[in-house]
């Protein structure tokens, strides 16, 4: 049989990545649709405040009132996202043998599925960006620079102070006695657009289903049962608040693990357990994602003929001993938030 690169080449790779049924992140992708630019560095309006602002009345012939833009511009970089996994030398040499029909098809599963983990890894990173920007507000991220040491990149969306709030005491909403629905109320009005949906997660509903007031404003004073999110969503829109959405029931896993500088793994949530964000329509920003070098270096290798995809995924050899042969994916992007003003971050639960 042929060699790795040469059974697995670029076309081949990126055919199996555009054709793979990845993961979908069904909260992320639809508050910030995925767009690629042939950019790294993008600008747009922050706006505080989408209500219209009336137009003056003018005589004919006279000049128009100039309007003021109430928002600053916000800059951003696309981050390079990029993992890599190495293809085993007994991997490499089963290649060379020749082989049945059903241990073809093991070794070849075997060989795709390191480049479709390094491809899944970049695209849970870009899920955490666009999770920490609606959540909080802001961005950390650690870059490795080589030296061993990561260095933290902070990005503030420019959310108000006014538009956040952490919960204390008697008034977090594991009590069970806790004013939930007055804080979405204070919250709502707060904001310059009424908003249309919450975000959270199960543990933060758990709470909320066993809140004495929620249960009787469904089902009547002294109700025993734990409500449900239909019927609560059902209430919620009836008085005119926010459907909640549950981040963790919509897909996505809800989960992700990060490796530690000592080799060992911590489990971490997508979206905190203990934010509930309110949000109007629509998209809240975009996905925003760039070129990356790999894909230069393969044009100028004639291996491909433009930028494509969002993330890209090749195999590649690097050194002669030990054999290094890798599977890589790689991405630039960032998150934009041009609706920032719009919603209103609280922390429910300690």
């Amino acid at each position: 049989m042929a060699n790795l690169l040469e059974l697995f080449d670029v076309k081949t790779s990126l055919d199996y990545i555009g054709e793979r049924q990845f993961q979908q992140y069904t909260v992320g992708e639809s508050l910030f649709p995925e767009t690629k630019y042939p950019t790294l560095e993008f600008e747009y309006f922050v706006g505080a405040n989408d209500t219209p602002v009336a137009a003056r009345i003018h005589s004919f012939d006279t000049e128009a009132e100039i309007g003021s833009i109430e928002a600053f511009k916000q800059a951003l970089e696309a981050a390079y996202i990029k993992k890599k996994y190495q293809i085993t030398e007994k991997d490499l040499i089963a290649l060379r043998q020749p082989l049945g029909a059903q241990q073809q098809n093991i070794l070849f599963r075997r060989i795709f599925n390191v480049l479709e983990k390094a491809v899944v890894d970049v695209r849970s990173t870009v899920e955490i960006m666009r999770m920490q920007a609606i959540a909080n507000g802001t961005l950390s991220l650690q870059v490795h620079n080589g030296t061993g040491t990561p260095s933290t990149l902070t990005l503030d969306y420019g959310v108000p102070t006014e538009h956040k709030e952490v919960l204390a005491g008697a008034a977090t909403w594991d009590n069970a006695d806790a004013d939930i629905l007055g804080d979405i109320q204070r919250w709502s009005e707060t904001l310059p657009t009424m908003p249309t949906r919450a975000l959270t997660t199960r543990k933060v509903l758990s709470n909320m289903m066993r809140n004495n007031t929620i249960k009787s404003a469904l089902y009547g004073v002294g109700a025993t049962r734990v409500a449900s999110l239909a019927d609560l969503n059902a209430y919620m829109v009836g008085i005119g608040l926010p459907q909640i959405i549950v981040y963790d029931l919509e897909g996505g896993g809800g989960t992700y693990r990060e490796q530690l500088a000592d080799g060992t793994y911590v489990t971490r949530k997508y979206f905190p357990d203990n934010k509930f964000v309110l949000m109007p329509d629509g998209a809240l920003g975009e996905t925003l994602y760039g070129p990356t070098p790999d894909e230069g270096e393969l044009i100028d290798q004639g291996k491909i003929t433009e930028y494509t995809g969002n993330v890209i995924g090749y195999y590649y050899k690097s050194s002669q001993d030990p054999i290094g042969t890798w599977a890589k994916a790689a991405s630039t992007a960032i998150p934009s938030f041009p609706q920032a003003g719009n919603v209103f971050q609280a922390e429910v639960l300690v």
